[in-house]
This record gives C-alpha cells, sequence and structure tokens, in this order.
C-alpha cells in the first residue's frame, strides 16, 4: 500500500477542527442520555451528528478522487487500478451505511 501523503494533507487543520466538533457532538449525546434527554431530541442530535460524519467522509473521498486517484492515473500502471478500486470501495461502504 503508497504510504504518500494523503489527500487532505492541504486541509488537515479543517478536517481536525471538524472531528473536534465531531467529538464534542458525540459527547454531548452522552450527557443527553446521561440526563434523560427526550428519546426524539437525542434522536434528533445523533442525525446531525452522523450527518457530520457524512459531511467528513465525503470531503476525504473528494481528496482521495482529487490526488491520490488523480496522480496515480497519471502515472498509470497497477497503482492507478488499485486507488480507483479504492476509491470505489470506499464509495461503496460509504452507501451501505
Amino acid at each position: 500500500m503508497d504510504h504518500a501523503a494523503p489527500g487532505y494533507s492541504d486541509d488537515k487543520i479543517a478536517v481536525l477542527k471538524r472531528l473536534r466538533r465531531i467529538e464534542g457532538q458525540v459527547r454531548g449525546l452522552t450527557r443527553m442520555v446521561e440526563d434523560d434527554t427526550y428519546c426524539i431530541d437525542v434522536l434528533t442530535q445523533v442525525s446531525a451528528t452522523t450527518k457530520a460524519l457524512e459531511s467528513v467522509a465525503l470531503k476525504l473521498l473528494d481528496e482521495h478522487l482529487a490526488h491520490c486517484v488523480v496522480d496515480a492515473a497519471r502515472a498509470g500502471g497497477d497503482q492507478a487500478d488499485i486507488k480507483v478500486k479504492e476509491a470505489s470501495d470506499a464509495i461503496a461502504r460509504l452507501v451501505r451505511s
């Protein structure tokens, strides 16, 4: 497996900021359950947290396609096929989740 800099390297700070915000949302969910918050209110926040994670996943996928896949395609050979397959598998996992 190729271990070059990830496609999101240029946006790493923004990705980390989003993930920390999501981490805070998850801690908030824990507090809501500990405080016996109404089910629907908890579910609403679970949905918001899920959407936030999906947003990060789509950003990472976009960066992978724009950088890793494009670079491998330019280079050609087996790496191009591997990177396209990785992207396809990642899309399939996102669609199933």
